[in-house]
C-alpha cells in the first residue's frame, strides 16, 4: 500500500518536471527572440503641398525698378526701395534690398556673396545658377542653400551701372529642408519670375 502511495507521487513528479522542462523549452527561445527585436522609429511625415497655377501681376512705385509677383503674395515697399514679398499661407517671405551703384559694384557684390555663405554653417551644399540678359542689362544669380539654413534662396541681380538688388527667402518656421523643400521649389519659381520680369527705369 505504502509501495503504492509512493510510485504515484514519484510518477506524479516526474510528469510535472517533464511538463516544466517541455514549457522551459518551448517558450524561453520565444521569449528571447522577442527581446531580440529592434523596435524601429517610425519615419518622421511631412504635409504634401500642392499648389495652384500661379498668376502674376506687376508692382509698381516710386522706386527705379519694376517687377512681377505672384497673386499669392503682397509686396511693401519702405522709403528706401528695400521690398518686403510675404506669402501668407506659406508663412514665408521675400526680402528685398536696393543699393544705387556709385563705383562700388565690387563691394556691393562681396556683400551679396558674404549674406549667402554666412548660412554655411548649417548647410549641406550651395549652388548657383547665373542669370544674364544683355539687351535688358541684367546680371545676377540665385543661389540655393540646401539643408537647414534660415534662408534657403538668395539672388542678386544688377545693371552694373546704376541699380544693384539683392533678395533673401526667409520661413517663419523653424528650418527643416526636407519638409519645406515643395515650398522653397513653389517659391523660387517666383524669383525667377521677378528677375525676369524686372525693369530697370533710367535715372
Amino acid at each position: 500500500m505504502n509501495k503504492n502511495i509512493y510510485k504515484n507521487i514519484f510518477s506524479s513528479l516526474v510528469k510535472r518536471l517533464f511538463n516544466l522542462k517541455f514549457l522551459c523549452i518551448f517558450f524561453i527561445p520565444l521569449v528571447l527572440i522577442s527581446c531580440n527585436e529592434e523596435t524601429l522609429p517610425k519615419p518622421k511625415a511631412f504635409l504634401r503641398l500642392a499648389y495652384d497655377t500661379t498668376d502674376y501681376h506687376k508692382i509698381n512705385s516710386d522706386c527705379p525698378y519694376i517687377f512681377e509677383i505672384s497673386d499669392k503674395a503682397t509686396a511693401n515697399h519702405n522709403d528706401k526701395c528695400w521690398v518686403n514679398i510675404k506669402y501668407p499661407k506659406l508663412k514665408a517671405s521675400i526680402n528685398i534690398t536696393y543699393r544705387a551703384v556709385d563705383n562700388n559694384l565690387n563691394e556691393l557684390l562681396r556683400e551679396s556673396e558674404k549674406l549667402t555663405y554666412n548660412h554655411t554653417i548649417k548647410a549641406d551644399g550651395i549652388s548657383a545658377q547665373p542669370y544674364q540678359n544683355f539687351k535688358q542689362k541684367k546680371y545676377g544669380s540665385l543661389s540655393e542653400v540646401t539643408g537647414n539654413a534660415a534662408s534657403p534662396l538668395q539672388f542678386y541681380i544688377t545693371d552694373s551701372s546704376q541699380h544693384f538688388m539683392t533678395g533673401a527667402l526667409y520661413f517663419e518656421v523653424q528650418p527643416n529642408y526636407d519638409s519645406i523643400l515643395p515650398a522653397i521649389k513653389y517659391i523660387e519659381n517666383d524669383i525667377k519670375h521677378l528677375m525676369e520680369t524686372l525693369e530697370w527705369k533710367s535715372k
